[in-house]
């Protein structure tokens, strides 16, 4: 098994994410793009002392990006944005995760 930290890479906070955290009590992660669900429910569970309800993931494509700034470049450079793994993790009835600290 991988090291817990190379499973959860990030977590991804945004107004849907933090509306979720607080009604459905649904967590969202990038995770690493080789993790199983069983891997990644595992980690959350080790990492942050709480019982893992459901985990779903979804994988996302990098996308093609112009890298050159003007109209007239003779030669279009293209670049790609990294694809990555997003894992959407649900936990038991009164437990939560606790990503800022009041001070």
């Amino acid at each position: 098994m991988r090291e817990l930290y190379d499973v959860i890479q990030t977590p991804v906070v945004t107004e849907k994410s933090a509306r979720e955290m607080e009604t459905q009590n649904i967590y969202t992660f990038i995770v690493d793009e080789r993790a199983n669900k069983i891997e990644i429910a595992k980690a959350v569970e080790r990492l942050w002392e709480v019982r893992v309800k459901k985990v779903r993931t979804m994988r996302y494509a990098g996308k093609l990006k112009r890298v050159s700034m003007g109209r007239m470049t003779p030669n279009r450079n293209f670049g790609r944005s990294p694809s990555f793994k997003k894992a959407i993790v649900q936990l038991a009835e009164g437990d939560h995760i606790e990503f800022y600290e009041a001070g």
